[in-house]
């Protein structure tokens, strides 16, 4: 599923594709990801509205129209996005695709339907709605520390909680546990403010250098975070142990017996 440095990679390219642009219509084939109105109304509204900029807070993308309004995008496991001009060049998957009054098409596409489209008229409200806490790479230390301090949850339950932290998900999660050598089924409240600052520095510098390198999230490379690793059964790289899974916050949970100890 798209993560933060994902979901910058298609701001990059939202930006490139749309900052500037006047939307002459909208075409809508597929609607059920449109989640609060219908197809009609949502064209509607987008109909002649110029996109101004764009907004990324964790995994949501809000495009910003000349209005003052905004159109969520929230890529789901599956979505992504198709800039072109020739209609054969349409994506198999496309839901709905912004026509440019230049002649491009940017089009939305989702094989599974994961995908979380709004129209929204207060940015704000939605993110206060949402509880969205600070973006990763917006993250202060005292900050994290206070909000982390004494949590009986796990680390990863507590990493993968948007209200705290806004961008984090399981693949990058457990990556960071793995570098620390820390059980993500270790209660935080057992986490000293040494360890806790340890999370926050590396949830940065992860961070930092998966959105300097702006990874397709179909295509990774092979020496990507958890490529070097995650593979049940086998045997650590770093020869520590044998990688393991199990559920922790709900979630699939890699981790290497012996090197992270719970």
């Amino acid at each position: 599923m798209p993560e933060l440095p994902e979901v910058h990679n298609f701001k990059q390219y939202f930006d490139a594709a749309a900052i500037g642009q006047q939307i002459a219509r909208m075409e809508i084939h597929d609607d059920r990801i449109i989640r609060n109105m219908s197809g009609p109304v949502f064209a509607d509204a987008l109909k002649g509205r110029k996109i101004t900029g764009s907004i990324r807070r964790g995994k949501y993308l809000f495009a910003q129209l000349d209005n003052g309004h905004d159109v969520l995008l929230h890529f789901g496991m599956t979505g992504d996005l198709n800039l072109y001009q020739e209609p054969e060049d349409r994506g198999r998957f496309e839901k709905f695709a912004f026509h440019f009054t230049d002649g491009n098409i940017l089009g939305f596409e989702d094989s599974r339907l994961f995908a979380r489209i709004l129209y929204l008229e207060d940015r704000e409200a939605y993110i206060a709605e949402k509880k969205l806490g600070p973006d990763a790479l917006d993250l202060e230390l005292e900050y994290f520390l206070e909000k982390m301090r004494g949590r009986k949850t796990t680390l990863k339950g507590a990493l993968l909680n948007q209200s705290i932290v806004a961008g984090l998900g399981n693949l990058y999660v457990d990556d960071l546990c793995y570098k620390l050598r820390l059980h993500p089924a270790a209660r935080v409240a057992d986490l000293t403010d040494e360890q806790l600052t340890q999370v926050y520095d590396k949830i940065v510098e992860m961070m930092t250098f998966a959105t300097e390198n702006a990874p397709y999230y179909r295509d990774y490379p092979d020496e990507w975070f958890w490529h070097t690793w995650r593979k049940e059964g086998e045997q650590d790289p770093e020869g520590e142990g044998e990688v393991k899974i199990m559920k922790v916050a709900g979630r699939t949970t890699y981790y290497v017996e012996g090197r992270q100890p719970l």
